[in-house]
């Protein structure tokens, strides 16, 4: 089942109700209020503290999510794909019900079936107003996916490059504009073959051109660019390649094909159908394995259950992969309130522990191993932004309990590393 996480910023204001109320410049109207020191670094931070008074929340978000569906489009894949098309939409509501903002875009060919291939027709509401459409959060993106070729389509067609472009046999129209550069990436492909590398050459070729970059179980990564070693198209850099700086930073592969052990890679799951599935898709192990994701047996392409299992699978990995946003917006204050950004100190609780989070003395640049946080501005600050190591100690947090919470609070000195 999927979990929705709540993670709120709670503001705790020092203030003195009418008599005295403590200004952005750290001034208090009455002479004779006094605020209780800060505790050391090493002491146990009470929200709660004497210097606090009052309390404010705000919602921290979560990263938008980029669901990729790549379906092989050979006539073995049949059954498959009408899993897929009855399958989507209960998943599409699985994300929706943990409250994230996802897209899904789909690669396979769109349409109806066709004598050389099986097509992909997603069905309304996630396609629109009607069948094989775009959607309002889907986006299908037709390409005929070859069934030995998707890293080689997946990285062409994403940078357009020769051979892959708009128009092109094996190329489709540009899809990079409906990633969006906050959202984690998740990866899921479909298919009873394997990804034809130079380790593992498929169609008769025994080797590649030793002038080519070779394909490699990691090429969907790493592929440095270049002339395809199997036909001599262009094909474009690797996700995790400078290209994309951190477009698909923690990203998951998942998949569903045809492997059989968990021990030996080679060995293909055992299927009622002679020749099913293919390969037994040793690049999708080795991706599957790298990133964390899921994946199940092609070999159980007809079985509803099964798909059910495997859709709920990745729609769980989605949501426990979805990154929080580590910019937190400042609530207003309680009527009557405002806030001196001097005396803010910023801790991370989960169940009932909670650890203070010191202050970088000047901004990002000061951010390191140990964390911490500052914010956008130091004299009129409209957000409060954690240090990459803190934001990652946040997410596992949040991951871990299902209720962990960055909480702010005021009229204390601030802590400073």
């Amino acid at each position: 089942m999927l979990r929705s996480w709540p993670l709120a910023l709670l503001l705790v204001l020092s203030a003195c109700g009418d008599d005295g109320r403590i200004g952005r410049d750290g001034a208090v109207d009455d002479p004779d209020m006094r605020f209780v020191d800060a505790q050391p670094i090493d002491a146990p931070f009470d929200p709660d503290a004497s210097c606090a008074t009052a309390t404010a929340g705000a919602m921290l978000d979560v990263d938008p999510v980029d669901i990729i569906f790549m379906v092989d489009n050979s006539t073995s894949m049949e059954p498959a794909i009408r899993e897929v098309e009855q399958g989507l939409n209960d998943f599409a509501d699985r994300i929706s019900g943990s409250g994230l903002d996802y897209r899904v875009i789909m690669l396979s060919e769109r349409g109806s079936t066709s004598g050389d291939g099986i097509r992909v027709c997603i069905p309304p509401p996630l396609a629109g107003d009607s069948s094989c459409g775009d959607g309002e959060r889907f986006f299908h993106v037709s390409v005929d996916v070859r069934s030995t070729q998707q890293v080689e389509q997946f990285l062409g067609t994403l940078a357009q490059s020769s051979g892959y472009s708009e128009g092109e046999a094996r190329g489709s129209r540009p899809w990079r504009s409906f990633l969006r550069d906050e959202a984690t990436k998740t990866i899921v492909v479909v298919t009873d073959d394997d990804s034809r590398t130079c380790a593992f050459p498929h169609d008769g070729v025994t080797e590649c051109d030793g002038g080519d970059p070779p394909l490699t179980l990691t090429s969907l990564e790493d592929y440095p660019g270049g002339n395809n070693p199997f036909s001599g198209l262009e094909i474009g850099p690797g996700i995790l390649t400078s290209t994309y700086g951190d477009l698909f930073e923690g990203y998951t592969f998942n998949a569903i094909y045809g492997w059989g052990s968990e021990a030996d890679p080679s060995v293909m799951c055992d299927s009622a159908t002679p020749g099913f599935p293919s390969k037994p898709g040793r690049t999708y192990t080795e991706l599957v394995s790298r990133t964390g994701g899921v994946r199940a047996q092609i070999c159980d392409q007809a079985d509803s259950a099964a798909w059910d299992a495997f859709l709920d699978e990745v729609a769980d990995t989605v949501a426990a992969t979805a990154r929080i946003a580590c910019q937190l917006p400042l609530p207003s204050p309680p009527d009557g309130m405002t806030l001196n950004p001097s005396r803010v100190n910023v801790f991370l609780r989960s169940g009932d522990m909670s650890d203070v989070i010191p202050k970088v003395s000047d901004g990002e640049p000061t951010c390191g191993p140990t964390g911490g946080w500052y914010y956008d501005d130091d004299e009129d600050p409209t957000e409060v932004r954690l240090c990459p190591a803190t934001c990652d100690l946040a997410q596992r947090a949040l991951m871990d309990s299902g209720d962990a919470s960055v909480d702010v609070q005021f009229g204390c000195a601030t802590i400073i590393i």
